[in-house]
């Protein structure tokens, strides 16, 4: 049970701090609108407070745990790149990121965050299936 608990902890986490940013300030917490923000001066105290929060995430779990967060990457460089390119296009057409619409968008039984996480979850599984078949 214990290799669950870090899981369980980081989505409780992510939850709470969705959730107090609806109830305290009226925005959804999804990555790409609070970034989007960000780089154009709106709202910079909450949202370079919540990009902040993410980016010092990592030294928090080193101080709990004693140690860094194992990550492994295997793909390539040209693999992330293009990966993050699609992963920002989708973004924008679908008007919200998978944080968005995954955490607080199916909380709130929003029909059209409904659509938009079945739509990432069918390419994903659709992406995954092809760059197997394709040894990648």
């Amino acid at each position: 049970m214990n290799i669950y608990l870090q899981s369980l902890s980081g989505g409780m986490l992510i939850g709470a701090s969705a959730v107090m940013l609806l109830l305290l300030n009226g925005r959804i917490a999804g990555i790409s609108g609070i970034v989007g923000r960000l780089a154009q001066g709106i709202g910079l105290t909450t949202n370079l407070a919540f990009v902040l929060g993410l980016l010092l995430g990592p030294l928090v779990y080193l101080l709990a745990v004693g140690n860094w967060p194992t990550v492994e990457i295997t793909a390539g460089w040209p693999m992330i790149i293009v990966a993050g390119l699609l992963v920002g296009l989708g973004s924008r057409m679908g008007s919200g990121c998978t944080s968005g619409h995954g955490v607080l968008g199916l909380g709130c039984l929003s029909p059209r965050s409904m659509a938009a996480v079945a739509t990432f979850l069918i390419a994903g599984v659709i992406a995954v299936t092809i760059l197997r078949g394709l040894g990648l």
